[in-house]
């Protein structure tokens, strides 16, 4: 059996394949949890943390080529543990899960790699700082002195599609919640997360019709728990916007049935953070589409009556479904109304 073949095997067991991403609200005992006030460090935390049940490293890029047509492109290393404790080499409980995909207005292309721990396959180190599954990576490029993820240098791809891209920050990182502790429900459900929403990026897309040369912006975003979701709470809508004025904005809803939806965000003027919650923040959908045989909304409303913000997104591609072994709905949007701009939405729990 193939090292694919093997993980395929270890991660039919594992909870939230079973459950979707309601798995994610599955029980965590023997995994550490998140807590308040516990300080994030650098470059330590930007590395895995395998005491935790799941942890991602996820970067979405907003791009356009010279005749302004948009891309999006998505490069994300998942970490999951299939069981409490460490081992070494094929004892290792730890998996990994590499996505890639790039869509434009008229085509969607995803891939996915699975890889076992402790064979060299797949993994991430925090300095000097690499990510990695086969020969995709997501690899340190920041000068000495400066935060490691301020630069960095990615690939990734499959026979139909590829892109190399460099981005570089302009701006901190920034700490959702309080301080990078981030509540996901009303019962104190949270994960660590943080972000780099500040990059200018650059490179070459490998498309079936060949190689086009883009530039535009990025979002990387640093997340780990051992329960990210409450037991009832089925999945999530969240979207990382670039607007007008470099104002940055992350939105989010957990999704919880019957109940009030827990919302959640963070505004990002002049490097600073301020958190939003349901208090400050609505999330509405306007329109679904039928992607995937699914019902799926794709375009939405976000307002933000404190920031005079009042908008609409639509996807550049309504059929941006990333049908991997959990499938999701993952590509770029355009934003409109009181302000403009850019961004990615992620969809998720809508099997």
């Amino acid at each position: 059996m193939n090292a694919r073949l093997a993980a395929l095997a270890l991660l039919a067991a594992a909870p939230v394949h079973a459950q979707g991403f309601a798995g994610m609200g599955g029980d965590a005992e023997g995994f550490r949890l998140p807590e308040r006030g516990a300080e994030l460090r650098f470059p330590e935390d930007h590395g895995p943390h395998p005491e935790y049940r799941i942890e991602w490293w996820y970067l979405t890029a907003n791009l356009e080529d010279g005749e302004g047509t948009e891309y999006g492109v998505q490069w994300t290393l998942f970490r999951a543990a299939l069981a409490p404790g460490a081992a070494e080499g094929w004892a290792s409980p730890q998996v990994w899960i590499g996505h890639a995909g790039l869509t434009s207005p008229d085509t969607h292309h995803a891939a996915e790699r699975m890889a076992r721990d402790g064979t060299g396959q797949a993994g991430v180190t925090a300095a000097p700082f690499a990510a990695w599954i086969d020969e995709w990576h997501m690899t340190g490029a920041a000068p000495d002195g400066a935060d490691a993820l301020d630069a960095l240098e990615l690939a990734a791809g499959a026979e139909a599609f590829g892109y190399r891209l460099s981005v570089e920050a302009d701006g901190p990182l920034i700490f959702h919640g309080d301080d990078g502790y981030s509540v996901k429900s009303d019962s104190g459900v949270a994960s660590y997360y943080y972000s780099q929403p500040h990059y200018r990026a650059e490179g070459v897309l490998r498309l079936p019709g060949g190689e086009v040369a883009v530039e535009g912006v990025a979002w990387l975003d640093r997340e780990w728990s051992s329960q990210p979701l409450e037991g009832d709470q089925s999945g999530w809508d969240w979207f990382s916007l670039h607007l007008e004025g470099g104002v940055r904005l992350m939105a989010a809803q957990v999704r919880e049935g019957a109940a009030t939806d827990f919302v959640a965000g963070t505004w990002i003027e002049d490097d600073t953070a301020t958190p939003l919650t349901r208090e400050d923040l609505a999330l509405t959908p306007l329109e679904t589409a039928t992607v995937a045989g699914r019902d799926v909304p794709v375009r939405w409303r976000i307002e933000l009556p404190a920031r005079d913000l009042d908008i609409t997104t639509e996807p550049v591609n309504p059929d941006s479904w990333m049908e991997m072994f959990v499938p999701y709905w993952e590509g770029p949007v355009r934003a409109s109304g009181s302000h403009t701009g850019r961004g990615f939405m992620e969809l998720t729990g809508y099997e």
